[in-house]
């Protein structure tokens, strides 16, 4: 059972943290402020989550100033139903919103979303980057939103090399000869084209478009710092997603030769899995230097592929967390720190060579698991760590309980507040889910969902076939022994009764 605000808002008072008769006001008496920074395809490979190998300082220094979850979950391994499950503390199901395609106003017109819930509840609320899958900005959320000139609708895909503007310069000339030219440029005339996977350009961070929407998010604090009105500012990164284009100075903090790469049973096709469980590459693939990639099984990156996709990835999370350092920075030279909830989250995880794959769109624990530090002003236990699973369909019950601000009962999250502070009786679950299409089954086609609960011990997944609602696989990972989940132990005999048990506490979730 989790505890209630009561109990939360008497260990606060009790410290001295905060006034007892409004946990949420400052000293100044006024609500606090929120940034809110997004990452997409972010795994927890930091130094802050024992990655010593990672160059992160500026979100491990946010880590040891707040609060770090060691087991965050998101609610499905894929941009636009993991966001909108967040954004509106809400699960996927719930919502109708399972893959890349459902706009989430189509199908909950009348949703009120955390930053549209706080500007009713007197917030200014902008954003600037991917918060949304980006093809679904969600007007409604803001009273700004700002979008960097100069960039692609879509800006993951921006090259600055010689080499990738060539190879981009020959895919659209192809595309123009073939007559599908409008399809392939975005609503600001600029062409949206995949060239290769990784680039390493002698330019500043600005010439990306994650760089340049920093300059206008520091600029934007500054403006915020002047007016009485609480804010929601969210920040939107597009790294560390492929491609992997950051700046050569990024990219010269690591010693190719010298990253770890996946290896043993975590590097090994999954045994016993169903066909559905398994993600095929087909993201990596849309890049010219990947084009020929077949099922992950089937395929084999030689190691200095490997090598520079893990480094690609590790300088795109070393560019961002440039970033984020000169975000903490403008907090801290506006006197806006001690007045500001800080939230950092990653969309989903994703593979770098785990399970013979390279991506993300299962759910496995390598895609599921996702980074997750909150600082609130006024917590006493700065640097602490919580090891309870945790969903981020607890963040915007979280955000409304810091922020003073009622608690919709319509969420289906809970608020991870009482956290901050200490250890208090926790849930021992997290879930999520993934539908994969029919076109990546296999040759029985058909859309299948999967759903799967991950306790303390196991992670267990029930795949349906979406028509007929029909079992078509299941899984069973006992994390006792498989922290990689290499082997599916479902149709082992002495699992029975555990199975029975998860199915039915899945069941119980619909």
């Amino acid at each position: 059972m989790k505890p209630s605000l009561l109990v939360f808002l008497f260990a606060l008072s009790c410290a001295g943290v905060v006034d007892s008769t409004n946990p949420a006001e400052s000293a100044t008496d006024k609500k606090l402020n929120v940034l809110f920074i997004a990452m997409d395809d972010l795994r927890p490979e930091l130094g802050c989550y024992g990655a010593s190998h990672v160059v992160s300082p500026n979100i491990d220094r946010l880590a040891a100033t707040g609060v770090v979850f060691e087991r965050a979950y998101c609610q499905s391994a894929v941009c636009n139903p993991s966001r909108a499950s967040l954004m509106t503390g809400q699960y996927p199901e719930t919502l109708g919103v399972l893959d890349l395609w459902t706009d989430l106003r189509k199908v909950q017109p009348d949703v009120i979303t955390l930053p549209q819930y706080l500007r009713k509840n007197g917030y200014f609320t902008a954003s600037v980057g991917k918060i949304y899958h980006n093809i679904f900005p969600d007007e409604p959320s803001w009273d700004e939103r700002h979008y960097v000139d100069g960039f692609p609708f879509d800006p993951d895909a921006v090259y600055c090399s010689k080499e990738g503007l060539a190879l981009q310069a020959q895919r659209v000339e192809k595309w123009k000869q073939r007559g599908q030219t409008a399809q392939r440029i975005d609503r600001f005339g600029h062409y949206y084209v995949k060239a290769q996977a990784t680039e390493a350009p002698e330019v500043t961070d600005s010439a990306y478009y994650d760089g340049a929407q920093t300059d206008w998010a520091v600029d934007k604090l500054t403006k915020l710092s002047q007016v009485d009105e609480p804010f929601f500012l969210a920040v939107g990164y597009y790294r560390p997603h492929l491609p992997f284009n950051a700046p050569r100075q990024y990219w010269d903090l690591y010693d190719r030769a010298q990253l770890p790469l996946a290896e043993g049973d975590a590097a090994s096709a999954v045994q016993n899995a169903p066909s559905m469980a398994i993600n095929n590459m087909r993201e990596l693939r849309g890049y010219t230097d990947f084009s020929d990639l077949v099922h992950p099984y089937e395929s084999t990156l030689t190691e200095e592929e490997q090598r520079r996709l893990k480094h690609g990835y590790l300088a795109s999370v070393s560019y961002i967390d440039g970033q984020v350092g000169r975000l903490l920075e403008q907090l801290e030279e506006l006197d806006l720190a001690e007045n500001t909830i800080v939230v950092l989250w990653g969309d989903h995880g994703w593979k770098l060579g785990e399970h013979r794959s390279w991506g993300k769109m299962t759910n496995y624990e390598i895609d599921t698991r996702v980074p997750l530090i909150v600082r609130a002003p006024g917590a006493q236990q700065a640097g602490r760590r919580v090891a309870d699973p945790v969903e981020l369909v607890d963040v915007f019950p979280t955000l409304c309980e810091l922020t003073g601000t009622q608690t919709p009962d319509y969420l289906e999250g809970s608020s991870l507040a009482p956290l901050l502070e200490k250890d208090v009786p926790w849930t021992d679950a997290a879930y999520s889910v993934y539908l994969r299409e029919g076109i990546w089954v296999g040759p029985d086609g058909g859309e299948h969902l999967g759903r799967a609960i991950r306790t303390a011990t196991h992670r267990f997944v029930e795949w349906r076939e979406r028509a007929s609602q029909e079992v078509s696989g299941i899984e069973l990972y006992d994390h006792q022994i498989d922290s990689s989940e290499s082997n599916n132990v479902a149709d082992d005999p002495n699992n029975a009764d555990l199975v029975k048990e998860l199915a039915a506490r899945l069941q119980s979730k619909q």
